[in-house]
């Protein structure tokens, strides 16, 4: 979503899957790609982009309801890359409440539990007006069903649509390393076992990809 020249991407995440932070990396690496016309050389034109993962446990192990990313130096810690990328993770099970709003814990807390009981309970003119939203639409049970299945089928679509351009990065990248092994004249064993440790493929995978890709 464009907002004031920023582009905000919110996910919800129910399981940790082990993989979150190169995930992030995908989701903003896919939204950059949009944001220049092709030809367009003038990179100061992007815009600035969040990524917000909304997840129910604590992917970091400290505690806090909202952690924040952005490129620092390691050299020199007061110096920040300023790329206008920045990527969120809320933890609906924080236990530090310091450095956050109520507003949002509250928030958080409702994603966590989302009924009347938890949105009159809070403070928030924000998320009573949302659960009242929620309310109205489930008071037609057909609407409401409409309304359910048409959210799962969008987000069921964008995550097959990112998993599709992933898997087939992927498999251009070993076609393209293995290709690069056999011009080098590397001998296929070496060359089968850097191809294997990159993309961490099992002995049967890489020997069908050698079968494709090297012996064609």
């Amino acid at each position: 979503m464009d907002t004031g020249g920023s582009v905000h991407d919110a996910e919800v995440q129910k399981k940790n899957m082990g993989n979150l932070p190169k995930r992030s990396r995908s989701y903003q690496g896919l939204i950059d790609s949009r944001l220049l016309a092709p030809g367009e050389v003038d990179f100061n034109a992007m815009n600035d982009v969040f990524i917000i993962l909304i997840m129910p446990f604590d992917l970091f192990g400290k505690g806090l309801y909202r952690y924040t990313f952005r490129m620092k130096c390691e050299e020199a810690a007061d110096v920040s890359l300023m790329d206008g990328a920045t990527r969120i993770f809320l933890n609906t099970r924080g236990t530090h409440e310091e450095g956050v709003s109520r507003e949002l814990i509250e928030m958080l807390h409702y994603f966590e539990r989302t009924t009347d009981e938890q949105a009159q309970a809070s403070g928030s003119e924000t998320i009573r007006w949302m659960q009242e939203k929620i309310r109205s639409i489930k008071s037609s049970k057909e609407v409401g069903i409409k309304f359910m299945n048409a959210w799962e089928e969008k987000i069921l679509e964008r995550q097959e649509a990112r998993e599709e351009g992933q898997s087939e990065e992927r498999e251009q990248g070993i076609r393209k390393m293995i290709e690069l092994c056999k011009e080098l004249d590397l001998p296929q064993a070496e060359a089968a076992s850097k191809v294997a440790e990159k993309y961490q493929l099992g002995q049967k995978d890489i020997n069908r990809y050698l079968k494709q890709y090297w012996n064609n």
